[in-house]
């Protein structure tokens, strides 16, 4: 095990609120024997001087029974306990901090989900079920070596060196979403994979066990694609890691995606990244990730778009696409290359007449099919001249109607 002081560290990326709930845990915790340590990304990002406001208090013990100590002499409030995994979500002065037990963890079915083999085991075991390297760092909150770094992998030199790597050889057979979650970590923080982790990544994906927890897969997509990144979308292409999820050959769209994305404030980038994906596959492939009905109707829509042969017109091209949410016209846009998209979204999806059915029985109209046809008119004309307001649009309707 190596170890290094992060004193300096920990005073200086750590608030003093922060710090005042450390230090008081870490009273607590040596008042009642009990050892405690943050862990994982958070200390990880404390030597690389990043933000992280995921609070993690790993306990070796029994983090339940800590929550409750907490509760009773310092008032803490208990907001959530999770008995199967030992786990507790606490506020303590108005922040909220997440407490685990320690624990080991065993793979019955490679892929899906792992189940808990020991609570409150060592420390060294509860890092060695961990995902990567980096991700397994210990910074003790301790009185006895309060601030120091712990690391029983290798950590702290793959940090230095820029490396993601697993902490064993079978790593990715256990839980394939590690090898979507290593491209995430080394986008985020311009690391690359050493030399065995992806030479071990080139062997899974040649050889790929489908039944996994795809709810994982989808999880591990939607952190990875929300971050807008166009090099992670390159790299899941190039890199093969595509086929966690279709068995065809996927090709990198000549536009850049993430200008796009920038450029339309999309809210879920993910969805156009799998969107590219899904609208090649069939219907099962949206029931496989588990998507949402409105997440279905995304890739669905950009399916119907892409067997449409749209008109050139500006009524053509509005009506074959409002009412379409943007993450679609942006999925058909990147496949077809339909410069008509962009027509769309930069000049005409702003443009909405203003009357209504009410207002044509207002003029003495009776309701029939003809209504239908008579907003196409005004839109028609509307689409040529936005400026015009609602009562030039109920004069074109007296003058369509002849009324």
């Amino acid at each position: 095990m190596d170890i290094i002081n992060l004193y300096e560290n920990y005073n200086s990326y750590f608030k003093a609120d922060l710090k005042a709930i450390f230090e008081r845990c870490s009273k607590i915790a040596s008042k009642n024997k009990v050892k405690i340590y943050l862990i994982g990304g958070l200390v990880r990002d404390l030597m690389l001087g990043r933000e992280n406001y995921d609070i993690d208090i790993t306990v070796e013990g029994d983090a339940i029974k800590f929550a409750k100590i907490l509760e009773k002499e310092i008032g803490a409030k208990i907001l959530s306990l999770h008995k199967p995994f030992g786990t507790a979500k606490v506020e303590i002065n108005g922040i909220k901090v997440d407490f685990a037990s320690t624990r080991s963890e065993l793979y019955p079915k490679k892929g899906h989900l792992p189940k808990v083999n020991e609570i409150g085991c060592s420390l060294e075991k509860d890092v060695l079920r961990r995902d990567f390297t980096v991700n397994s760092l210990a910074l003790s909150l301790n009185q006895q070596n309060f601030a120091q770094g712990l690391d029983y992998v290798g950590g702290f030199k793959d940090l230095k060196n820029k490396k993601i790597r697993i902490l064993h050889d079978k790593s990715f057979i256990d839980d394939p979403t590690r090898i979507i979650r290593a491209l995430k970590y080394a986008q985020r923080l311009s690391f690359e994979l050493d030399k065995k982790t992806f030479e071990l990544q080139k062997e899974y994906l040649k050889k790929i066990n489908y039944d996994m927890c795809y709810k994982r897969v989808k999880n591990e997509l939607k952190l990875t694609f929300n971050s807008k990144s166009q090099n992670a979308f390159e790299t899941f292409i190039e890199q093969g890691i595509y086929k966690l999820i279709t068995k065809k050959g996927i090709e990198l769209p000549k536009i850049n995606i993430e200008k796009l994305i920038a450029k339309y404030r999309i809210k879920q980038p993910w969805i156009v990244y799998v969107g590219l994906i899904g609208v090649f596959e069939e219907d099962s492939f949206s029931d496989k990730l588990e998507l949402t009905k409105k997440e279905k109707e995304t890739i669905s829509a950009s399916k119907k778009l892409l067997k449409l042969k749209i008109k050139k017109d500006d009524f053509g091209i509005y009506k074959a696409f409002e009412g379409k949410c943007i993450e679609s016209l942006i999925i058909y846009y990147l496949i077809s290359c339909d410069e008509k998209v962009l027509r769309y979204l930069d000049v005409l999806r702003g443009i909405k007449i203003n009357i209504k059915g009410q207002d044509l029985i207002a003029i003495g109209l009776k309701p029939s099919k003809e209504f239908s046809q008579i907003f196409d008119y005004v839109l028609r004309e509307k689409l040529k001249n936005s400026k015009i307001n609602k009562a030039k649009e109920i004069e074109l309707v007296r003058g369509f109607c002849n009324y």
